[in-house]
């Protein structure tokens, strides 16, 4: 009698399952300015950013808007319908033109649950953003404007990263880098000024972020 052969069970992969359109994934283009959820719509799905940057922002109710994040290439966000989230605590937009997928709550949650090799991913995911929010509010309550801009713009840079700050490719106003800090933007002018002056930041057609920039942070 001939052995049947087994069916040997495909690895999953999770760069695969977040690259391929299927039951209960999406994938859609956004170009800069567009809005791919806004604060206050239901959260029923976890997004993923294949390609871009997005910029995550709460709006008060006397209309006063802060970026409290921005995100690229690799980042989940809208993960709060996992933990029973009814409605979108933030805006989110794109400002670069990016390709988002996204998936629904119940395949998220299949996902998670039937494959550890994505649990595992996401929930280091989770880790970091978590670890960088703790950050985000030291930094907020201790550190001056001149600080957090310093902070902003070498994290912009994916300082630490590699051996040396990349080139900021996204286009990010002064205006938008006084929100993330929380000051004016007269203040950011002042201070980006500062910075080119005593060579910490170039302009050649984009921003360039030196080492130097990262003095600032260990000054008293």
């Amino acid at each position: 009698m001939a052995k049947k052969a087994k069916k040997a069970k495909t690895k999953f992969d999770p760069k695969v399952f977040l690259a391929t359109v299927d039951g209960g994934r999406t994938v859609s283009d956004f170009r800069s300015g567009d809005v791919i959820f806004s604060q206050g719509d239901p959260a029923d799905a976890v997004f993923y950013i294949q390609k871009g940057t997005v910029k995550i922002a709460v709006t008060s109710e006397q209309g006063k808007e802060a970026v409290v994040a921005i995100l690229g290439t690799g980042a989940f966000f809208g993960e709060g319908c996992l933990i029973g989230q009814p409605l979108r605590l933030a805006k989110v937009t794109a400002i670069v033109e990016s390709c988002v997928m996204r998936v629904e709550k119940a395949e998220m949650i299949r996902v998670l649950h039937s494959e550890p090799t994505f649990g595992e991913m996401f929930t280091t995911h989770l880790l970091i953003r978590t670890s960088r929010i703790e950050e985000d509010l030291v930094d907020q309550l201790f550190n001056s404007s001149e600080k957090r801009l310093a902070r902003t713009l070498l994290l912009l840079a994916n300082y630490g990263k590699e051996s040396k700050p990349e080139p900021i490719t996204i286009k990010i106003s002064q205006g938008m880098l006084a929100e993330i800090v929380g000051t004016t933007r007269s203040r950011v002018n002042q201070f980006m000024n500062k910075f080119r002056k005593l060579g910490f930041i170039d302009y050649n057609g984009r921003l360039q972020i030196n080492n130097s920039l990262a003095s600032v942070l260990l000054r008293d």
